[in-house]
């Protein structure tokens, strides 16, 4: 089992920066990728950001240019900068692990962002 912990949402106006963390605990030795979903009011969770444990990343391409994500040991980071009204949404952590050839996905509780004047 892996539990995240997702912080550092907000308000922010647009054009400005947030950053967001999910730190894992648990069994997270066997992690093999971390990123970040969205969603916004009627409208359908989208993939935002992914890390795999190879040292990848992808992106949407609604945010590549403005957002990084980066992880370290147990926690994953999304750098967000020159936010956009469109970016506001409820920003969700997840993990997606394999144990014994089984896939698992574990969420985070979810963080909101705000980007208005």
């Amino acid at each position: 089992q892996v539990q995240l912990v997702e912080s550092g949402g907000g308000l922010v106006q647009p054009g400005g920066s947030l950053r967001l963390s999910c730190a894992a605990s648990g069994s997270i030795a066997s992690i093999s990728a971390m990123g970040y979903y969205r969603q916004a009011p009627g409208k359908e969770r989208e993939l935002v950001a992914v890390s795999t444990s190879g040292g990848t990343t992808d992106y949407a391409d609604s945010v590549k240019g403005r957002f990084t994500i980066s992880r370290d040991e147990n926690t994953a980071y999304l750098q967000m900068n020159s936010l956009k009204s469109e970016d506001a949404a409820v920003y969700y952590c997840y993990a997606h692990q394999w144990i014994a050839g089984i896939p698992y996905d574990y969420w985070g509780q979810g963080t909101q962002v705000t980007v208005s004047s």
